[in-house]
């Protein structure tokens, strides 16, 4: 009986049990399936922001380009107001940044916004003019998204701890009068 505990019975014995591998092979892949599924997550909440965003600002906007925003004297804190009914849902209103801009036709736009070396934007030329009636118009948003997970070296972030997200809407205001 003593011969039955050499080394070579001891490993055998050792790797016939099967008692702590599943243990193991949960070890050896939780740190990549919990990255992975915290990027899932986060690209899922950005992308949700976004959309949230988008669809903020084209509903505010609409209401320059019909007319109810210059008919009802709306400055630049009602129409963030108007804004952020929706956006206030998933994000910080006071983070938004607008930037509501006439132009004389379409090739005159100009899209570029001044972004820092630090990834947030300059908003220091930004200012509400919705124009009149047949004015083009530009409604531009911009909002730094936080980003949270930064596992193995993914991530979404700008290189300030954020992913700038942004959204433009250009149009030809309605005929109204005023």
């Amino acid at each position: 009986m003593l011969a039955e505990a050499g080394p070579a019975s001891v490993a055998a014995r050792f790797g016939a049990d099967r008692d702590g591998a599943t243990v193991v092979e949960f070890a050896l892949i939780a740190l990549p399936f919990f990255a992975l599924l915290m990027a899932i997550l986060e690209t899922g909440l950005m992308f949700f922001a976004g959309q949230t965003l988008d669809t903020s600002v084209g509903l505010a906007a609409r209401m320059i380009r019909t007319g109810q925003a210059q008919e009802m004297g709306f400055d630049d804190a009602r129409f963030r107001e108007e804004v952020c009914r929706i956006a206030a849902l998933v994000m910080n209103c006071d983070g938004i940044k607008l930037d509501v801009t006439v132009f004389p036709d379409f090739q005159a736009i100009d899209l570029t916004p001044g972004i820092g070396g630090n990834g947030d934007v300059d908003d220091s030329g930004f200012g509400y003019e919705p124009g009149h009636g047949e004015d083009i118009v530009v409604v531009r948003a911009f909002y730094n998204w936080p980003v949270y997970a930064n596992i193995l070296g993914f991530t979404l972030d700008s290189g300030n701890g954020s992913h700038l997200l942004s959204t433009t809407v250009a149009f030809r205001n309605e005929p109204f009068p005023w």
